[in-house]
């Protein structure tokens, strides 16, 4: 008797667990959507169906508050439906498969520069380029010195460390395939210990500092 309770135990438990249930179509609207999903598609009167379906979309919405606009709603609700709700959808709406919409989706490159500095950061690489492509001579000096300003702040916030000009120069040199150059000793960059001491920008307060309590009026 008692493995007899044990057997039916087991199996009662083994039916329900997940594994053994039908695929979720769409996981983050969870297991109930899809019954009311299922619910709805038994529904033989057309307008109740719809009722039925305009319920389950209020549901969704508070299931899933992500802001979607009403169109993915009744997107999604029709792909959970396997493609077969068959209603009147508000505003003469033609519901999409998720195919086509996952097909016209063109995926977004990550930029891939492959510069070995990766230390200067993206930047840099871009400000160079814009340097390289300046004709006058006088603003893409100019340009340059700030450049290689910056690049010493960079390299010393990066390495918390201490580094030559001379470096940070042939860095630039390398950089720009040799068309940006400064020769060791022509200026003087930004001196390493400054960069390291300079606090971060803090929020300033209004009227700046801490603020004064106002003395009251006798």
């Amino acid at each position: 008797m008692e493995q007899e309770v044990i057997q039916e135990t087991y199996s009662n438990f083994h039916s329900d667990y997940n594994t053994s249930k039908d695929k979720i179509e769409l996981r983050g609207y969870g297991r109930n959507i899809q019954k009311m999903v299922e619910h709805c598609l038994g529904i033989e009167d057309r307008a109740e169906r719809t009722r039925c379906a305009c319920s389950i979309i209020k549901t969704m919405e508070r299931v899933r508050p992500m802001g979607y606009a009403q169109n993915t709603l009744w997107d999604h609700i029709y792909f959970i439906s396997g493609y077969k709700l068959d209603i009147d959808y508000p505003n003469g709406y033609v519901p999409q498969k998720l195919g086509t919409l996952t097909s016209a989706t063109e995926t977004v490159p990550y930029p891939k520069n492959g510069f070995r500095f990766r230390h200067y950061g993206n930047n840099i690489q871009l400000a160079i380029q814009k340097a390289i492509e300046m004709e006058d001579e006088v603003n893409r000096r100019k340009l340059t010195v700030m450049i290689a300003n910056q690049m010493k702040r960079c390299y010393v916030l990066y390495n918390k460390d201490t580094v030559t000009d001379n470096k940070i120069f042939d860095d630039l040199e390398k950089m720009s395939n040799g068309k940006l150059v400064i020769k060791d000793g022509e200026i003087k960059l930004v001196e390493a210990q400054t960069i390291l001491s300079t606090p971060a920008p803090a929020n300033n307060q209004q009227g700046g500092g801490k603020s004064k309590k106002k003395k009251k009026k006798k």
